[in-house]
């Protein structure tokens, strides 16, 4: 059994469209959102034995205060270049990647593709996973590399706006 939460990140900032994409940082809702979910999550017991997260800067924020929150090493934090803007295929090819010491993994990465690849996994009808949104999947597979559609189980599917008056 297998455990993987796919987050997307917080909310960013366009105060300086000059600025390539991958540079863009949270706005200030985003770096409120962020550790309120590190601790939605941590009170939920999710504790990652690895985190893996896009090199956008807004994407490795998220993952910096969420893995805060959760006790996780900022140094321990992975950086994958195929989490940006990634696509159904690219998700599995990190995935299969991981070792199979690792039970519990999250992955921080964009829209559209996060979404997609939740409802991928589970044959959910996720709409949209919004900014700071996370899917909790369990898989029901004993290693990484066995992970496939419609294999997984959607556990929860929490974002900042259903908690408008905080934790």
């Amino acid at each position: 059994m297998r455990s993987l939460i796919l987050i997307r990140h917080a909310k960013s900032s366009w105060a300086s469209p000059e600025l390539p994409d991958k540079e863009r940082p949270l706005n200030s809702r985003g770096k409120h959102d962020a550790p309120m979910m590190g601790k939605l999550l941590h009170k939920s017991g999710i504790n990652p034995d690895l985190i893996i997260t896009s090199p956008a800067k807004r994407a490795r924020s998220t993952a910096k205060k969420i893995a805060a929150e959760l006790g996780y090493k900022e140094s321990a934090i992975k950086v994958d270049d195929k989490l940006y803007m990634a696509g159904t295929g690219d998700f599995i090819d990190v995935i299969k990647d991981v070792k199979d010491k690792v039970k519990t993994l999250i992955i921080f990465s964009h829209n559209y593709g996060i979404t997609d690849f939740a409802n991928y996994l589970c044959n959910s009808d996720i709409d949209n996973i919004p900014t700071c949104g996370a899917a909790g999947i369990e898989l029901d597979i004993d290693s990484w590399d066995k992970i496939k559609n419609e294999k997984g189980i959607l556990r929860f599917f929490e974002y900042p706006k259903k908690y408008p008056n905080g934790l």
